[in-house]
C-alpha cells in the first residue's frame, strides 16, 4: 500500500500541472452540477484520470481544498465570460442585457445542466462549510465588481454603481436557476431586459441631475 502510494505521489510530481488541472476542472464540473456532498472523491478521481495519491499530493487537506480550488476556477471562468459581455457593447444597459443572453445561450447548449458553476455549492456550505462558504462568497464579489467597474467606467456615481451591480448579479443568479429549472431561456431574458431598463433609469437620472447642476 504505501509502495502504491508513493508511486502515485511520484507520477504526481512527474506530470503535476496536467494532473492538478485535470483535477480541478473535473470538481468544477463536478460540484456545477451536483454541489459537494453529491461529489464523492472516487468518482472525482475517476473522472479526472488520477488516483487518490495525486490528489492528496496536490491537495493535503483533501476534498474541501480541491472543492475550494474548483470554486476558484469556476469563479474565474464565470468571470471571463461576464468580462467578454460587458465589453461587447459600450451602453451598460445593454451590456448587461447581453450578458444575460449569452448566459440563456450557454445553459440552452448544454442541455440546461451547466448553470452557475458556484450555487449549488454555496447553498450547502452556508453555516457548514465556511472554507468553501468564503469562497463562494469571494466569486460573488469578484462578479460583482466587474459590473461595478463597466458602470463606474461609464460615469455613474459609485455608490450608486456598487449597489446597482449587486443587483445585477443577484437577479441574474435567480434567474439562470429559473432557467435552468423549467429548460427555459425566458427567465434570464426577462431578466436581462428589466436589468437593462433598470440601469437605463439611473443613467437617465444621473443625465438629468447633471443638467441641472449645469
Amino acid at each position: 500500500m504505501a509502495a502504491a502510494e508513493a508511486k502515485a505521489t511520484a507520477t504526481a510530481k512527474a506530470d503535476g500541472p496536467g494532473t492538478r488541472e485535470r483535477l480541478v476542472r473535473t470538481a468544477s464540473r463536478l460540484l456545477q452540477h451536483g454541489g459537494y456532498e453529491n461529489t464523492p472523491i472516487k468518482q472525482l478521481v475517476r473522472e479526472a484520470e488520477a488516483t487518490l495519491g495525486s490528489l492528496y499530493h496536490f491537495f493535503p487537506g483533501g476534498k474541501q481544498e480541491l472543492a475550494v480550488a474548483a470554486i476558484h476556477f469556476g469563479d474565474e471562468e464565470f468571470a471571463e465570460g461576464l468580462r467578454f459581455g460587458l465589453s461587447a457593447h459600450a451602453d451598460p444597459a445593454r451590456a448587461v442585457e447581453g450578458v444575460a443572453e449569452l448566459l440563456a445561450e450557454a445553459l440552452e447548449a448544454s442541455d440546461w445542466r451547466d448553470g452557475c458553476p458556484v450555487t449549488p455549492t454555496a447553498l450547502e456550505s452556508v453555516g457548514r462549510l465556511p472554507e468553501l462558504q468564503a469562497a463562494c462568497a469571494r466569486a460573488f464579489a469578484n462578479w460583482q465588481e466587474l459590473v461595478a467597474a463597466k458602470l463606474l467606467a461609464c460615469g455613474h456615481p459609485e455608490a450608486e454603481a456598487r449597489e446597482l451591480a449587486v443587483t445585477v448579479i443577484n437577479t441574474l443568479e435567480g434567474a439562470e436557476m429559473t432557467s435552468q429549472v423549467t429548460r427555459s431561456r425566458t427567465p434570464l431574458l426577462l431578466a436581462g431586459r428589466h436589468l437593462s431598463r433598470l440601469v437605463s433609469s439611473y443613467a437617465t437620472d444621473a443625465g438629468t441631475a447633471q443638467g441641472r447642476s449645469d
